[in-house]
């Protein structure tokens, strides 16, 4: 079952889906989801949302304020703290609702959100198990390795250019998700192999994603680093998966970040014969993923005896 939410956050409307179980009454324990840069809930989650329910779980994704169905004014800006902000305010909503048991709440995260899920694991005790897929860990490291020398100087230019005419005239300049032109187009993130990807779930799940963010979007990105907080992540089972080769968020920095979390409770997935963006275009992928996830809130955050 799936049914429309709503919530406030920082002054925005947020607009989400419920998924509950089929049988039950509840209260069920519950998965609180949301998407990476510049993702709308239609992208990929509603297929681990599903998979969740099928297996006794209550599910809410929704999209971040500026994005998709959520207001907020500023269109397609990309601010970490009031993301992080609008999935803590999504577990506070989800206290709320009889169907929700609220002393067994999870997150999960993908990508961008794959590094949210880890904050939040750190900074809020609500959390009492935590999904962490293909995260970022540094963005400043994602935005040097992944644009190059030139490319980079030409991308730091920009954003100081950016920021001087925001400052002049409160416009924003924007940046594209992907682009095609890799050498003549600077993009948040340079893989000309999204533009295709991403292209697709616009054409046929989601209308409502735009290739475009703003480019202060990308200077926030490059302050985002979850390392700080890892230690914090002591009593909270914690799953990380990644992808092997992951070149974009980079799969040795998210092992790295894994073998730093201090909790005994913790389990590392790597998927074999993959990549970041074939975890988005490969159903197998996909599958596999949502399995571990959902194998590891069976085992983390079931009641004992629900879960046979």
């Amino acid at each position: 079952m799936r049914q429309d939410i709503e919530f406030r956050s920082g002054g925005d409307t947020i607009r989400g889906w419920l998924y509950t179980p089929d049988e039950g009454d509840g209260p069920f324990p519950t998965i609180v989801m949301a998407g990476g840069w510049c993702y709308v809930k239609e992208i990929v989650q509603p297929h681990y949302a599903q998979m969740f329910a099928d297996n006794g779980f209550a599910a809410i994704l929704f999209d971040y304020r500026n994005f998709g169905d959520s207001g907020g004014e500023r269109r397609q800006h990309i601010d970490p703290t009031w993301q992080i902000e609008d999935y803590r305010n999504a577990i506070s909503y989800a206290e709320t609702l009889d169907v929700v048991d609220s002393e067994r709440i999870g997150t999960w995260g993908l990508s961008y959100s794959g590094g949210h899920s880890l904050v939040l694991a750190a900074i809020d005790h609500r959390v009492k198990v935590a999904v962490s897929q293909i995260p970022v860990v540094s963005g400043y490291l994602n935005m040097r390795l992944n644009n190059g020398t030139v490319n980079f100087r030409r991308l730091e230019q920009a954003i100081l250019d950016a920021r001087r005419l925001r400052f002049t005239t409160g416009e924003d300049v924007m940046v594209p998700h992907f682009t095609l032109d890799t050498q003549n187009e600077i993009s948040a993130w340079p893989f000309p192999e999204g533009y295709d990807v991403f292209g697709t779930f616009q054409k046929t799940v989601a209308p409502n994603y735009s290739y475009d963010a703003t480019l202060e979007s990308v200077d926030l990105l490059m302050s985002y680093d979850v390392r700080p907080f890892l230690h914090r992540i002591v009593n909270t089972p914690t799953l990380v998966i990644v992808a092997e080769n992951d070149d974009i968020t980079l799969w040795e920095e998210e092992i790295a970040a894994y073998n730093a979390i201090p909790t005994a409770k913790k389990k590392l997935v790597v998927i074999d014969k993959s990549d970041h963006l074939a975890l988005y275009s490969k159903q197998t992928l996909l599958i596999q993923c949502a399995t571990a996830a959902t194998e590891w809130f069976l085992e983390r955050l079931m009641p004992l005896g629900q879960n046979d």
